[in-house]
């Protein structure tokens, strides 16, 4: 495999129990290191099934998927992960400083006993860093459940840099962020870009066209494409039906957005 060469799906077909429709059909891509991409796709369209088989949380029933040359079991830890916030229970006392300290363990592919684990000065001042860069380092020993939107989906991303990755996944990153937190967080995320490679599943057309560098077309078949072939033909394909593109550009007024277009 040649060593740019960070996703690799060969041919991979996935079904869920007995369904006679496959999540995924014969995808093959590759994703060089690098890269800020963007999966995008209609619901239901395979979006997190392509996530849960390139993390190796889910095996395909033919083809072969590899991440940084090896099967994804093996070579995850490498791989920093934040998920939905609909998936974190709120509820659970805990604070900011300690989820994001759980992006600790198993750092370097050890397996640690959770009961066991402790943390170094090193790891809270790793934790504390990633908090720095996403702008909530403030907020450290505040609950969890009392943040806000985007204060949390801050949080799980720090907690996701903290395992020092080579490659940050983002799943919809942007949910239960209040539209004029949308902008800041997006800024964010490429001051990042040097340090690590990014995929980032996301409903918002708009991004595509102004901060990655790729897209993953998902819909039950995936395409990878460069940016410059991001077009209003490309996406009716994926979508089947016109989608209205409204393009985030940090360079835009305080006033709002300057820069509105049809994805054609």
């Amino acid at each position: 495999m040649h060593e740019r060469e960070m996703i690799v799906f060969d041919h991979v077909t996935y079904y869920y129990g007995s369904s006679l429709q496959p999540a995924l059909q014969d995808v093959t891509l590759r994703i060089p290191r690098g890269e800020f991409a963007s999966i995008i796709g209609p619901n239901g369209g395979g979006k997190s099934t392509f996530i849960k088989l390139l993390l190796g949380l889910l095996k395909p029933q033919s083809g072969a998927v590899k991440l940084f040359g090896d099967q994804p079991e093996k070579t995850r830890y490498r791989v920093g992960y934040a998920p939905q916030q609909a998936r974190v229970d709120f509820r659970f006392p805990i604070s900011v400083l300690d989820v994001t300290l759980a992006g600790r363990f198993g750092v370097g592919g050890q397996r640690h006993n959770a009961l066991r684990f402790r943390t170094s000065r090193r790891d809270k001042e790793i934790a504390m860093s990633s908090l720095e860069k996403m702008g909530v380092a403030r907020l450290a020993r505040k609950s969890f459940g009392d943040l806000s939107g985007g204060e949390r989906q801050r949080t799980l991303i720090a907690r996701a840099l903290c395992s020092e990755p080579e490659l940050l996944v983002l799943d919809e990153p942007t949910n239960n962020i209040d539209p004029l937190s949308v902008e800041k967080f997006y800024q964010l995320l490429e001051t990042l870009r040097d340090d690590v490679s990014i995929l980032m599943a996301s409903h918002d057309l708009g991004v595509v066209s102004n901060l990655v560098d790729s897209v993953v077309c998902v819909n039950r078949v995936a395409r990878f494409h460069p940016t410059s072939e991001f077009n209003g033909d490309l996406v009716r394909e994926l979508y089947h039906s016109d989608v209205r593109l409204v393009r985030h550009d940090h360079r835009c007024s305080e006033a709002g957005h300057e820069h509105r277009s049809d994805v054609d």
